[in-house]
């Protein structure tokens, strides 16, 4: 089955975004970097986007990989 979209918003530099990253790679996953160091507003938002819906930061995102809900939605399962 094929991937949904992914996006991260990030940060430089930042610990938490560059967990995430890891993550997401170490699954395998493709992703999209988007940078908002320099935007105040997005920046604030503390969501990363699986299939265009919010999913939260790195702690939700952990979470969502351990109870095996992030593969159901990177498949677009969920």
């Amino acid at each position: 089955m094929e991937e949904s979209e992914t996006q991260l918003y990030v940060s430089q530099p930042s610990w938490r975004c560059w967990r995430t990253r890891r993550l997401l790679k170490r699954k395998g996953y493709r992703f999209e970097i988007l940078d908002v160091t320099d935007a105040a507003v997005l920046r604030s938002w503390p969501a990363h986007f699986v299939a265009h819906r919010p999913v939260g930061g790195l702690r939700e995102i952990r979470a969502l990989e351990s109870s095996g809900e992030l593969d159901r939605l990177v498949r677009g399962e969920v």
